[in-house]
């Protein structure tokens, strides 16, 4: 019994070999992307930046927020920031707080809860160190 058209002996319609053809490209360009950034990424140490973004008053004390960010190409592990409350340069209350991590060229976000109200007092607050992933 003979078939008449058998699909394997067919050829490829053209919207076929297009596709294929531009998902070919894709995939290079990709592997080229990531081969040119691995040539040519320099590591840096973690560059971390610590910013006060807000304080208020919450249940059980006074909540102070920051964004800590990582300018640097390399990212930070348990990264312990410290925020103070300061009266003439004496530190009156210490928190310390710590990050899992801080990604490579990204910004994240926390709180420190003090139990005394930093009111107009300065606030200080830094990272203090951080390990290598």
């Amino acid at each position: 019994m003979a078939s008449r058209s058998s699909i394997e002996g067919r050829q490829g319609h053209w919207v076929e070999w297009a596709t294929g053809g531009l998902s070919a490209l894709l995939v290079l360009a990709m592997v080229g992307v990531i081969a040119w950034e691995a040539l040519t990424d320099k590591r840096t140490p973690p560059e971390l930046d610590v910013r006060l973004t807000s304080r208020f008053q919450v249940a059980d004390g006074y909540r102070v927020t920051f964004d800590i960010s990582n300018r640097s190409t390399t990212t930070a592990a348990s990264v312990v920031v410290r925020g103070e409350i300061l009266d003439g340069g004496e530190a009156l209350e210490a928190v310390d707080v710590t990050f899992d991590y801080v990604p490579a060229e990204s910004k994240s976000s926390g709180a420190i809860l003090f139990s005394q109200d930093p009111g107009s007092r300065d606030v200080r607050i830094r990272a203090l160190g951080y390990t290598d992933p």
